[in-house]
């Protein structure tokens, strides 16, 4: 590995000096170095710096033959190292479905890998490693890993002190695998439950609330020297539309905006978030060109520069995903964002289209190379203040000292305790008593694991309830049971002391939905768990009892169990209200419902 003298000279000695604190408020002498770095760039090097892109392969330099051919197919690129070659990217970002994190001290390597590739260029700088670790529904790096529990989990447990550990814990174990910029926490304020795309990946419903755990949270990865990134501005809570696959519409207005929407991205900014992330949602009040709000100067310069005051990073979200797409082609789509005011440019569906977009437009005059500048000094800034410029590599021996300690892991456990919601318990049917309910069965959902490493819940439900002490057996029946799946279940629960089902996004008239009302009319006492959306419970009118885990990896389900068992207290209060189901404008549970014992 070069030593950190061989990477000073890399950058041309400019950077000399600079470390994690002289960031994103350096207006100085080491502002100046800076400047002096984008002074030397060619144009090719700039329009690179703007962009983080994906790349397929769990090395830089030596993927498996799988990821080199998806890499030549979609990018023109064998590896990680010959992307930076040809496009002098300032970011890449990780994803599991690109094969980029296998493990811990592999994504170290690969992470050094990649810097050693950039810094081997002339004029070469680190890059900046981005991945989505927002813990719950969305984790790209799995076990061993640290994983805690999710967004609307730990608005359940309502603790800032949860939120800021959980920042400086996992922004440790990511800067110790080479990851300096999550994608996390979420500051959209979730208060529409038919939500396909947040939903439990925010805090709650409460804007004040979801800004306070931002804030904590953004805090906490300030702390561990890594850049947390708030999204989706200006505010992707109300919608029933995925921007995966189509164009969201906000319909809120101005003064809603500014009592709901806003509120988090106002508290993440006054904690000194690094980067904003985009969202390709239309917001007709804030702009009326049918824009999506990545692509709008009057959402990105003159609402969150200009009125909120923000100078740091501002992302895109995946300008591969159809809100973005929907009015205008992928060649136009970067040149309108950064001229709009965004800064970094995230995984272009085609990449050669977009760098080559991004390059002729600066040499049409469309954006002018000043313009460019802009966006690399902010990014220049960040990377300075994160420690990428004097110390971009990583040592592997820290993998082993950092990620996944058994200290790391009780704190994840001990948080997930404090977020698991009762909210229903008729007749005090929890918790459940080895004596009179030894015999457990634990049926329900399987559905596939956020980060490819935890799972299936039924599983993991049924062995952590046996470690407590029950005789529990698992048998998962899917997301849509059969008749023979249900019939198979209740004639299992007929030689059981009780029944632990878990749930996932419950519908009127569905499989799940009959399942739990035949092992109901079994007589066998039925405990309901509701492993994603805690609206469930409104479907499920006979259950004696029901909790919400608000994610389905261990830590939530194990610390569910403990719950039935008695070995803790429920203590988590729904950060959101739950409507009934046969008349949604009435409530059904509040925010702050949650029973305990």
């Amino acid at each position: 590995m070069p030593s950190r003298r061989t990477v000073l000279a890399a950058t041309a000695g400019v950077t000399a000096g600079l470390a994690v604190g002289t960031g994103t408020d350096a207006f100085g002498a080491d502002d100046k170095k800076l400047r002096a770095l984008v002074a030397r760039m060619t144009i090719e090097e700039k329009v690179g710096q703007l962009f983080v892109m994906r790349v397929y392969g769990h090395s830089a330099t030596d993927p498996d033959q799988a990821d080199i051919d998806a890499n030549l197919k979609e990018i023109g690129v064998r590896t990680a190292a010959e992307l930076i070659a040809k496009y002098r990217v300032g970011g890449i970002i990780y994803f599991t479905w690109t094969h980029n994190t296998r493990d811990p001290r592999q994504i170290a390597e690969l992470s050094n890998g990649i810097q050693r590739a950039s810094l081997a260029q002339p004029r070469g700088l680190p890059v900046l490693i981005a991945t989505d670790q927002e813990h719950g529904a969305v984790c790209r790096i799995g076990r061993p890993a640290t994983l805690f529990p999710g967004a609307m989990a730990m608005g359940a447990g309502g603790s800032r002190t949860d939120a800021r550990t959980l920042g400086r814990i996992s922004g440790a174990e990511l800067r110790a695998m080479g990851v300096r910029q999550d994608y996390s926490p979420d500051a959209d304020v979730n208060v529409n439950p038919a939500n396909p795309i947040i939903g439990v990946r925010s805090f709650g419903a409460g804007p004040d609330a979801v800004g306070a755990l931002v804030a904590a949270e953004v805090q906490g990865y300030r702390d561990a020297g890594v850049a947390a990134t708030v999204k989706h501005f200006p505010g992707h809570g109300d919608t029933a539309v995925d921007s995966h696959t189509g164009f969201p519409v906000i319909t809120h207005s101005r003064e809603l905006w500014e009592k709901l929407d806003a509120v988090p991205f106002r508290a993440a900014i006054a904690a000194g978030v690094d980067s904003v992330m985009t969202a390709h949602i239309q917001f007709p009040a804030l702009d009326g060109s049918g824009d999506p709000a990545t692509l709008s100067h009057p959402v990105l310069t003159g609402i969150l520069r200009g009125e909120l005051g923000y100078d740091g990073v501002v992302v895109t979200d995946s300008l591969g995903m159809a809100g973005v797409r929907t009015k205008y082609g992928d060649d136009r789509v970067p040149v309108l964002a950064l001229r709009a005011g965004v800064d970094q440019l995230l995984d272009p569906p085609e990449p050669d289209v977009a760098w080559h977009a991004v390059l002729k437009a600066v040499q049409d005059g469309e954006l002018t190379e000043s313009r460019l500048d802009e966006s690399i000094l902010r990014i220049l800034r960040l990377k300075s203040r994160l420690g990428l410029l004097d110390r971009p590599y990583v040592h592997e021996k820290d993998v082993g000292r950092v990620v996944g300690t058994g200290q790391h892991l009780a704190a994840a456990d001990r948080i997930a305790e404090r977020t698991t919601t009762l909210l229903v318990n008729e007749g005090g049917l929890l918790p459940l008593s080895r004596g009179t309910h030894g015999t457990v069965l634990v049926v329900g959902a399987d559905p596939a694991s956020p980060s490819g490493t935890t799972g299936p819940p039924t599983g993991v439900l049924a062995a952590a309830l046996t470690e407590l002490g029950f005789a529990a057996t698992a048998l998962s029946t899917g997301m849509d049971p059969s008749a023979a799946d249900v019939d198979k279940a209740v004639a299992a629960a007929r030689g059981a002391d009780a029944v632990v089902v878990g749930t996932y996004n419950v519908t009127a008239g569905s499989g799940q939905q009959r399942l739990v009302e035949r092992l109901v009319a079994t007589g066998v006492p039925v405990v309901a768990v509701a492993v994603r959306n805690p609206y469930d419970v409104a479907r499920l009118p006979s259950v004696k009892a029901c909790l919400a885990t608000y994610s389905w990896t261990d830590v939530e389900l194990r610390a569910a169990a403990r719950v039935i068992a008695g070995e803790v207290a429920p203590r988590g209060s729904l950060p959101v209200p739950v409507q009934r189901a046969d008349d949604p404008a009435r409530v059904l549970y509040p925010i702050g419902h949650g029973l305990t014992y």
